[in-house]
């Protein structure tokens, strides 16, 4: 018997102004939920990532577009079951239309420079002068508020701004990044749950309200959750590189590749030390206690290495287990696209164009990585056109029969 779809979000209408990551990538995450999210996009041009490649067509996957059908993987990679319709929001008949189609909304998101949708008279105050009960959500880099608002924010900066690069590369190195747009995808999950909270609250009270999520603020908020402000009282460097902070935990050179393990405790310490042959370790008294071992741990890291570096992953992965040591091969990203694993989780798969049933050459595609007993999450349309979903949405919601939306379009307004 086939499990039917779960759409907790069905009967939710979400309007998107957003552009490149964060705000899409809420925008999508909603709709994996079952909502219907129309994404409004400049006539034209669109979200400016529908111009940065490599680009999917029907001749394949090519650093340039090829043909008029193409679409930005990037893209697709973002706006996966998101309608597209274009709409001058700088024209006074394009903010008209798009307060009337925030009538008919129950969520509003955004992520362009903090005080745009004000200045284009659309912003919050505005929405909800037509629709009270709208739950309003910007993202930016910094806030809407503060003394950072306006700067210019990209993922770059704020790891910078955050700190979180204080606490990333080794200890006699510089600062690092972390190595995917952590900031830009970790808010709108933050952004997405508050927008839940939000909708419950409206349907206990009635009231609509503004939702401000500002990318540093979250990394902030997530790296605070470690006692990282002893270590700046009593002066220590946070950046460890591949080590743990206290202990023997660490990535270990291996003859065919790296491990990481992770000790934490006096009984692990003890069963990675019979395990390795180094019981004399443990007998040393200059180890005794955690505190000994912090002191020391550069010492104990080489003696861990010179036992453990003459194994291969397999033989040195077998042996720690068997002596309940949290051990794991450090995998090539070639590997874990390769992995069965994310395939039948559906945490990774085929990516698709709208309209197309065969899959983009090489493309992979985020799933989602939770599982639910009541359902699966609907299967959704891959990311549209530019303006693919104009005449459907304005014939629905505003009655816009084809002509008038020749006559608009000649105008620039969609």
């Amino acid at each position: 018997m086939t499990t039917p779809d779960m759409k907790p979000l069905g009967d939710i209408r979400v309007l998107s102004v957003t552009v490149f990551l964060a705000g899409p990538f809420l925008g999508m995450t909603l709709a994996r939920f079952g909502a219907e999210v129309i994404k409004i996009e400049v006539p034209g041009g669109g979200d400016p990532i529908r111009g940065m490649g490599p680009f999917a067509g029907p001749e394949g996957v090519h650093s340039e577009r090829q043909t008029d059908e193409d679409v930005s993987t990037r893209y697709l990679k973002r706006s996966e079951g998101v309608k597209s319709v274009t709409l001058n929001l700088k024209d006074p008949a394009g903010r008209q239309m798009f307060l009337d189609l925030a009538k008919q909304a129950d969520v509003v998101i955004e992520n362009l420079s903090p005080g745009s949708m004000k200045r284009l008279q659309l912003g919050y105050d505005d929405v909800a002068k037509v629709n009270p009960g709208i739950i309003y959500c910007s993202i930016s880099g910094y806030g809407q508020t503060g003394p950072y608002k306006d700067l210019a924010a990209h993922d770059y900066q704020i790891q910078a701004m955050s700190g979180i690069m204080d606490m990333n590369g080794a200890a006699d190195g510089p600062p690092t990044r972390v190595g995917f747009f952590v900031g830009d995808l970790v808010t709108p999950l933050f952004a997405a749950y508050s927008i839940l909270g939000a909708l419950r609250h409206r349907e206990k009270t009635g009231n609509g309200q503004y939702l401000d999520a500002s990318m540093m603020d979250t990394l902030a908020s997530l790296m605070f959750m470690e006692t990282i402000e002893d270590a700046v009282h009593e002066g220590k460097t946070l950046r460890a590189g591949n080590d743990g902070r206290g202990d023997p935990t660490g990535l270990y050179r291996l003859t065919d590749g790296d491990v990481f393990i992770t000790v934490g405790t006096a009984a692990r310490w003890k069963n990675l030390c019979n395990a390795i042959g180094a019981e004399e370790v443990f007998a040393n008294p200059r180890y005794a206690t955690a505190s000994d071992r912090t002191m020391h741990v550069g010492e104990l890291r080489h003696e861990i290495q010179s036992r453990l570096g003459k194994l291969d992953c397999a033989a040195a992965t077998e042996l720690l287990e068997a002596a309940s040591i949290p051990t794991a091969p450090v995998r090539t990203l070639p590997e874990v696209m390769a992995d069965d694993h994310f395939r039948d989780r559906g945490t990774l798969r085929p990516m698709y164009r709208a309209g197309v049933d065969a899959p983009v050459e090489r493309g992979v595609m985020s799933g989602f990585p939770v599982t639910f007993s009541g359902g699966e999450l609907p299967a959704l349309e891959g990311g549209a056109q530019l303006g693919a979903h104009s005449e459907e949405v304005y014939d629905a919601l505003l009655g816009l029969d084809a002509a008038t939306l020749a006559e608009l379009r000649k105008k620039g307004v969609v």
